[in-house]
């Protein structure tokens, strides 16, 4: 099919059918009409660059439109709220063919599908490389929102998951196969990452005060939830639960893992960590606790040292 923008369209409106009640008018008209809910509207946004984010000599089109949706849903869910409407500009190239823009709206239609969101438009352009950028909503109960900025000395802080698996993953994705089944595992955690979205509500729920995701790496995401509460933290390096075809160093430094890092007080720790692993399978573990100040990482042998905010930054 001749990929033109009024073609194009017609397609992803018959891709994307079928939206909720609350969608007054979807993908089609100038814009979109939605019946609000009655909770706090978050809102966020992110994008995905060809040659920054993804290679689409190692990604399908569908991973890429999945995944441009789960990153947002990611950043919903670190403020203990519901994914809702998306809106996606999208930039293709004249080389692209609307088979392969399909494909993509098929990931993003995915995505949505899983995490209880619907697209309810945006726009498409052409342009030098593909560029996905997705708007989300969502909504939260009024004054429940989970913030950077909560933290306290003396608290725990907790991560959902594995660490590094994705960074890991971009590594056994350029060498090439053979993969074993752990490389294999951290190649799909780049791929599709799961956004914490019913593990962010039950740890608010279990007196969350603070809440991350990591989406840049462990090191450089902790310090921003630092300067944001105005703490510190110590970080326990053989408590990091790092993916078993990763290093720490991937843990650390090596971003796109979209765990849950949090800071809940120290008695709650026991019972939302057996929560989360009897609602959802997921592994919650203690990895340091909130200081006055500074950011430090104590080796297992006791040693403590300066922990460097390293992991990704697009202008370093």
């Amino acid at each position: 099919m001749e990929l033109t923008e009024d073609g194009l369209l017609s397609a992803v409106r018959k891709v994307l059918s079928g939206a909720g009640p609350e969608v007054v008018v979807p993908i089609g008209d100038d814009a979109a009409v939605v019946r609000p809910g009655s909770g706090d509207l978050v809102l966020t946004t992110d994008a995905l660059v060809e040659g920054t984010h993804f290679d689409r000599g190692l990604s399908t089109a569908h991973e890429i439109g999945y995944k441009a949706i789960a990153v947002n849903v990611s950043d919903i869910a670190a403020m203990a709220a519901s994914p809702r409407y998306a809106l996606c500009a999208l930039t293709l190239p004249g080389d692209l063919d609307a088979a392969w823009a399909m494909e993509l709206f098929g990931g993003m239609r995915e995505a949505c599908g899983e995490f209880g969101c619907t697209l309810v438009g945006g726009n498409l352009a052409r342009g030098p490389e593909i560029t996905v950028a997705v708007t989300l909503t969502g909504e939260v109960a009024p004054g429940r929102a989970v913030t950077r900025s909560g933290a306290r000395p003396g608290q725990a802080v907790v991560a959902t998951g594995l660490l590094g698996g994705a960074a890991a993953g971009l590594r056994f994705a350029r060498r090439g196969p053979p993969w074993d089944e752990q490389e294999r595992d951290a190649i799909l955690r780049l791929a599709k990452p799961v956004p914490r979205v019913g593990e962010a509500q039950l740890l608010a729920g279990r007196g969350a005060t603070a809440m991350i995701d990591v989406s840049d790496g462990l090191a450089i995401d902790l310090s921003r939830l630092c300067a944001a509460s105005g703490v510190g933290v110590r970080l326990e390096l053989a408590r990091v639960r790092v993916h078993p075809a990763a290093t720490l160093q991937d843990a650390l430094g090596g971003g796109e893992d979209y765990e849950l890092v949090a800071t809940l007080p120290r008695p709650g720790v026991a019972e939302a960590a057996a929560e989360l692993d009897r609602t959802f399978g997921t592994p919650l573990t203690q990895i340091g606790s909130v200081t006055d100040a500074g950011l430090v990482a104590t080796d297992p042998d006791g040693r403590e040292h300066a922990l460097e905010p390293d992991g990704w930054d697009h202008f370093a």
